[in-house]
């Protein structure tokens, strides 16, 4: 860790000592974000973005675990959603203008949670900004989708890239009847990419997915600890907040831990180590990367933090996210997949044996 970086404001986990990396970090297939599900057919699946001609497109994951080597990627879909027909839309870029926010299996059905973004509107601290999302389902494995599941604007402002929280196989394993996910988000009331403020939280009945009037936030607790939910997404308050250095982040529940992870990445400036988005001074330079990686016993915390990397990848890697599928049965070995920059350009994949106190 270096000291100049950015300190995370949270407390050290009592639960785990620390995270061992193995060395091995296999490369597969070829883009970034990755956001997985494991659905009720057995397989993970996996939205990428920027890669095979495509800003966005969508893969099947085959392999029984992460161990080196052990999976290889299936390309299903090279373009779920055509740019010229979806991005031609205020403040969105109109040519590289989709990402695959996440993914969610349940029911036998493929949900898709699409964003709507541009490379940044403030020059002086150039954020890559989601201006709208939307969901897109298939029942078929991404053959086909039903893209007009929501409307594009399903999703706005500051909630305007959803991420589902991830349980089990086809949603096994889910704490209670409803769907969770993360918004991040900035003080300034929009979404963003990377280096947002804070995390907020929504929850839909499983029923109720795509209707946007089912979706309530968590608005804070009572005085005895118990969530307090609103239908105004304005009246959202932050579950995880670290300014300037919360990214758009990635959330699985470990069932033999019995507890939420969380993992958070933010750039920073090479020289100085202050927050700097990553599209401040692309493509003349790439900003390092910090890792920092959350449990939790409840998906609005209180999170404590158990690794911390202020240099993170080959150059400024992003998007931690942990497989249920890739688990042990006691929580206590599992695999990171993430992306970066130049090499780092596609599926990552790292064990981690976790250390517990």
């Amino acid at each position: 860790m270096n000291s100049r970086a950015p300190t995370p404001p949270f407390p050290p986990s009592k639960l785990i000592r620390r995270a061992v990396f193995a060395k091995p970090r296999p490369h597969k297939g070829d883009g970034d974000m990755w956001p997985i599900t494991w659905a009720a057919d057995g397989f993970l699946y996996g939205g990428a973005g920027d890669n095979s001609g495509s800003p966005m497109n969508f893969w099947r994951i085959h392999g029984e675990d992460g161990g080196p080597w052990a999976f290889h990627l299936e390309l299903v879909d090279n373009m779920p959603i055509d740019p010229k027909a979806w991005c031609q839309r205020p403040r969105v870029d109109p040519a590289r203008g989709v990402k695959p926010a996440s993914l969610l299996g349940m029911d036998g059905m493929l949900y898709f949670a699409v964003e709507l973004h541009n490379y940044g509107e403030n020059p002086a601290f150039n954020r890559q900004c989601n201006v709208s999302s939307f969901i897109i389902t298939t029942r078929d494995w991404g053959k086909t989708w039903d893209r007009e599941a929501t409307p594009p604007d399903f999703f706005t402002g500051r909630l305007a890239s959803p991420h589902f929280i991830q349980f089990g196989r086809d949603y096994a394993g889910a704490r209670d009847g409803f769907i969770y996910a993360h918004f991040p988000a900035g003080r300034d009331g929009k979404s963003y990419w990377c280096n947002a403020d804070f995390l907020l939280l929504g929850r839909v009945l499983q029923g109720r997915l795509l209707a946007r009037d089912a979706w309530e936030f968590h608005a804070g607790t009572d005085a005895s600890g118990n969530p307090l939910w609103t239908r105004d997404g304005e009246g959202a308050a932050p579950v995880f907040e670290y300014p300037l250095m919360t990214g758009e982040d990635h959330c699985s529940w470990n069932p033999g831990l019995r507890r939420y992870l969380l993992g958070n990445f933010s750039f920073m400036d090479g020289k100085t180590l202050e927050p700097r988005p990553y599209h401040q001074c692309w493509p003349e330079s790439v900003a390092p990367s910090q890792l920092t990686l959350f449990e939790a016993p409840e998906p609005w915390g209180p999170w404590s933090l158990f690794h911390r990397d202020d240099d993170w990848g080959t150059v400024g890697d992003y998007q931690p996210s942990f497989p249920v599928k890739w688990m042990s049965a006691d929580g206590k070995r599992m695999y990171m997949v993430s992306a970066g920059s130049l090499d780092d350009y596609n599926f990552t994949c790292q064990q981690i044996d976790l250390e517990l106190f």
